[in-house]
């Protein structure tokens, strides 16, 4: 069994064959799969694909490359909407959030007012949060640990000692299509190296397609659809690289789901 605990479902790369997609997921054997937000415009589209389709969830927050579009009455609305899912079993998480600082003139203002706001619904209603951590994994780790929140630093590509931060602080690290790239050294080292209780499985598709799908379309630079049967495969190239099996991968990164998610163990088959 396998999870993918971070894929964007409802972006419009799969607007064709979306039912397809997640059916091909479950036959490759994953079981589940973890929709999160990205803005106040589309909290009801991810909560209605979960409720959709079997073996999905879903998570509410605001991205941060929307956090300077986000006005106080949207995180208002987010407020609303965590405290009217709570009775949801569908609903497992706060996210995705965090702070981006690749973005060219970010507001740095902004994303961290939106970023605490966020990591405050969170704690108040004791949920995890799913966050983005792109060149921004020391404040994304400062404001978490302070906020008392715990979760997975989704997509995680910083350092060993940034990683040990976070994992030390309670957090799951994300892996998925990154480290597949002979290229991405200090990922692949990650992967390899951190403790094995730390780690979870994801795709983020549509984006941060595996090597074996960009070699084969577009190449390694190119635009190639990511999608969350994807994280199979991406299991083997894990457990081959770490030298286990997949079976005792398929088992310890279900268990760190869970514990990262813990609203996941009731949607998961026994």
């Amino acid at each position: 069994m396998w999870i993918d605990t971070h894929c964007h479902l409802d972006a419009s790369d799969f607007d064709t064959d979306r039912d397809a997609v997640v059916a091909q997921a479950h036959a490759a054997g994953v079981n589940h799969i973890v929709v999160p937000a990205v803005a106040r415009w589309n909290f009801d589209t991810v909560r209605a694909l979960a409720h959709r389709h079997a073996g999905c969830s879903y998570a509410l927050g605001i991205h941060p490359i929307y956090a300077a579009q986000a006005t106080d009455d949207d995180l208002l609305e987010l407020r609303r909407q965590v405290a009217a899912s709570m009775d949801d079993p569908r609903f497992v998480a706060v996210g995705e959030i965090g702070l981006d600082f690749f973005i060219p003139d970010y507001d740095v203002e902004r994303q961290n007012a939106v970023f605490r706001a966020q990591l405050g619904i969170a704690r108040e209603f004791d949920l995890p949060v799913l966050m983005h951590v792109r060149k921004s994994q020391d404040q994304v780790h400062s404001a978490a640990a302070k906020a008392g929140v715990r979760g997975i630093a989704h997509a995680f590509n910083g350092s060993p000692e940034q990683a040990h931060r976070f994992v030390d602080s309670g957090f799951k690290l994300g892996f998925g299509g990154v480290f597949t790239f002979s290229r991405a050294n200090r990922v692949r080292r990650l992967a390899q190296e951190l403790p094995i209780e730390s780690i979870v499985l994801e795709t983020d598709a549509p984006d941060l397609a595996p090597a074996w799908l960009a070699d084969d379309q577009f190449g390694e630079q190119g635009r190639v659809r990511n999608v969350p049967t994807e994280v199979a495969r991406i299991a083997d190239a894990m457990a081959q690289l770490r030298g286990i099996s997949v079976e005792a991968l398929a088992e310890q990164a279900c268990r760190n789901s869970i514990e990262a998610i813990p609203r996941l163990a009731a949607l998961l088959p026994v």
